[in-house]
Parts: C-alpha cells; sequence; structure tokens
C-alpha cells in the first residue's frame, strides 16, 4: 500500500476495497509494541531499586507516573488524530517513545527515571492511535472483526511484556530492555513510514476547543455515554481481582507465591484470542448482545468465586471466563462508538479508554479495601456488582425502547 491515500469529495481517506492484511497486522504489532512499553519496567523494580539505593515506595513511583503519562497521553494526545493527519501523528509518538526508552537505558538518578517514564507513557498512548487507524480503513462489515485483531495485539503485548522484560534483565541487565525496545520501536517507525496511509484531517478545531469537545460528544451520545460507563464498572470488577490477586494467593488456604498469581495472567492469552471473535460477532449479530454476554460472564465468574472461594480450579475457570467478558465487552463497545461520528473517532476513543482508566484505578482501590475488610468473599461481591451494574447498563435503553 502507498504512504498516502487518495480522499473523498467530504476530504476523508479513501476506503480500499479490501483492507491489505499486512497493514492490519502492522497496526496490530504497532499496538502490541507500544503498549509493552508500559509494562517493562513492572518486573525490574526490584534490580532499579538495588541500583538506585532506593526505598520500596520511591521504587514504585515508576510504574505509577507510567500509568499517569499513560492516562495524559490520552486525554491530551490522542484527540490529535481528528486534528491532524493521523499518520503524522502516529510516526512523531513512536520517534518520542523510542527516544524515552532510549533515556531511560541511560538514567542515572531516580529523578531521571521518573521523568522518563512520565514520558514513555505519554508517548505509548499511541497505541490508542492505531485502534482509531483500523477502524478508519476498515469496511463498516469487517470493522469489529479488524478491531478485534489490532486489540489481540495489543492484549498480546501487555500480556508478554512483563516476561520479556524479566527475563532479558536477568539475562543482560535492566539496561538492555529499555536499549532493544527503543531500536524495536524506531524499526517499528521506519516499517510504519512506508506502509501507513495518510489519513484527511477530519476537524479544523483550535487544539482547546478539540479537547473540550470531549465534553460535547459525551453530551451529544447517550450511546458513547453507556458504553463508557459500563466498560468503567466492567474494567473496575477486572482491576479489583488483579489487584488483589497476589495477595489473596498468598494467605491460607493456596499459600502460593508470587509465581502462582503471575501465572495466571496466562488467562489474558484467551481473551486476546477472542477478541477478533467478538469483533466477528458483533459485525454479524450486532454489538449489543456481545455487551450483554460479557457483563453476564462477569458477573457468573464473581459470583462463583464468592460462593466457592476456596476452589482453585474455579478460580482458573473463572479468570479465564471473566477475563473474555471483559474483553469482548471493550471490542463491542468500540465498535459501537467508532459507528457514531466518524469525524471523531480519536475523541471518541479517548473518552471510552479513559473511562476505562478511571474504573480500574478506582476498581484497585475498592477491591484492596473490600480484601482488608471482608477477605476474598467482599471482593468478589464487589466485582459481582460492577457486572451487575454494567449490565443493567447495557439492557436499560432497550427496555426504554
Amino acid at each position: 500500500m502507498n504512504s498516502a491515500t487518495s480522499t473523498t469529495a467530504t476530504g476523508a481517506p479513501a476506503r480500499p476495497a479490501e483492507l491489505d492484511p499486512m497493514l492490519v497486522l502492522l497496526l496490530a504489532c504497532a499496538a502490541g509494541l507500544t503498549c509493552a512499553a508500559l509494562y517493562y519496567n513492572q518486573p525490574i523494580l526490584g534490580l532499579l531499586a538495588g541500583e538506585l539505593d532506593a526505598s520500596p515506595t520511591a521504587i514504585g513511583r515508576i510504574p505509577t507516573l507510567t500509568q499517569i503519562g499513560y492516562t495524559i497521553g490520552i486525554l491530551l494526545l490522542a484527540p490529535l488524530g481528528d486534528r491532524y493527519d493521523r499518520r503524522r501523528v502516529i510516526l512523531v509518538k513512536l520517534v518520542i517513545l523510542a527516544a524515552g526508552l532510549f533515556a531511560m537505558a541511560l538514567t542515572q538518578s531516580l529523578a531521571q527515571l521518573c521523568a522518563a517514564s512520565l514520558a514513555i507513557g505519554a508517548a505509548a498512548s499511541v497505541a490508542q492511535d492505531c485502534v482509531p487507524a483500523a477502524a478508519t480503513l476498515a469496511p463498516e462489515s469487517r470493522r469489529g472483526k479488524i478491531v478485534g485483531h489490532v486489540m489481540m495485539g495489543l492484549l498480546l503485548g501487555i500480556l508478554l511484556s512483563r516476561v520479556v522484560s524479566g527475563t532479558v534483565a536477568a539475562a543482560f541487565g535492566w539496561r538492555t530492555m529499555f536499549v532493544l525496545g527503543g531500536i524495536a520501536v524506531l524499526s517499528l517507525a521506519l516499517i510504519m513510514q512506508r506502509r501507513l496511509p495518510a489519513f484527511a484531517p477530519t476537524t479544523r478545531e483550535p487544539y482547546l476547543k478539540l479537547l473540550g469537545s470531549l465534553l460535547t460528544l459525551c453530551r451529544r451520545h447517550p450511546a458513547l455515554r453507556r458504553a463508557a460507563f459500563a466498560q468503567l464498572c466492567l474494567s473496575a470488577a477486572f482491576s479489583a481481582f488483579w489487584s488483589t490477586l497476589a495477595v489473596m494467593l498468598h494467605q491460607p488456604p493456596f499459600s502460593l507465591g508470587s509465581a502462582a498469581a503471575g501465572a495466571f495472567g496466562l488467562a489474558g492469552a484467551v481473551g486476546a484470542v477472542a477478541a477478533p471473535m467478538a469483533g466477528h460477532f458483533a459485525d454479524r449479530r450486532g454489538p449489543e448482545p456481545v455487551t450483554r454476554l460479557g457483563a453476564v460472564l462477569v458477573i457468573a465468574s464473581f459470583a462463583a468465586f464468592a460462593i466457592v472461594p476456596e476452589n482453585l480450579w474455579l478460580l482458573i475457570a473463572g479468570t479465564v471466563l471473566f477475563d473474555l467478558g471483559v474483553q469482548a465487552s471493550l471490542i463491542a463497545h468500540q465498535s459501537i462508538i467508532y459507528g457514531l461520528e466518524p469525524a471523531a473517532r480519536s475523541r471518541l476513543n479517548a473518552v471510552l479508554i479513559g473511562s476505562m482508566f478511571i474504573g480500574m484505578s478506582a476498581g484497585s482501590a475498592l477491591g484492596s479495601y473490600a480484601l482488608a475488610n471482608a477477605g476474598w468473599r467482599g471482593v468478589a461481591l464487589f466485582a459481582a456488582a460492577c457486572g451487575v451494574v454494567a449490565l443493567i447498563t447495557r439492557l436499560w435503553p432497550a427496555r426504554k425502547a
């Protein structure tokens, strides 16, 4: 595919009759590789603390700042994909991300680590530029499936990043991981410069007005509000589970180590592989049944945890099911919002993903509180309640109609 596409009379990029599968693969790899950069630091915090003689509290700022940077990038930078050529936005962010990774490898102090982590998080929001790009290029009849493929790449990037980072750091040192990550991102930028088509801007609004339009879009589209709130609830359940799992497994009756908690992350592969299937089902039957089924899977899984909290095999099976439910719902919600206003896809995605991260932050805090005051059953009941609210949110429009 050429590095530029023709445009229609309305100024929108002309969509190819059949999207090049290699371009879909490239966008999926880009989403996965850039989102993985958010998690390289998590398995090596012990190494960082030892080399810089930092306390656990101080070194804990590194992943926090990375996530803060990512949230800032989603809310303040992702809308630029509607204002400027999305291809140029993606390439600039990739170069900044590579620079941040190289800077991380060269840091000599905790302050420098914090600054580099914040920059990496903000630039890694390029992953959320790749998803609207795929939605724009995809034929409407296949949009859900194609977005699902890109999201599969993103989810696999998150899943594999910690394993790769821990392995490389143990064998060659933590700085090597960031050097390799920077080289990979820079190579990706060179490939995307040749393969990614141009996107005509869909708005000429000034930057501040562009940011203000996020609220305008929320007021204008009830479907966006429902999708954002339902995904917020499901993300709260998701985060409550994962933020308390290691502590819960360490306690009786399981008395398992951190390696067992890490092994549970493999359940995320099921949700990642199922993403294209969820998108395909949303294309054929509509996204609404997928959102409701996803909420039901979350409710059923956590209700089972609450009823039988001490069964390890049930815990494993439920982890697979609720992760599948959360990821399938996310794909379906993206399919819903991308059809609302094609000229604002980057901003619509920013609202949805921003809401998701708010839910994850709230879920982490409330899940920890529930574990401390009501044990594992309390966490399960809280997460099940989040699923119930999400299901009611998805059923409410049909009931009113």
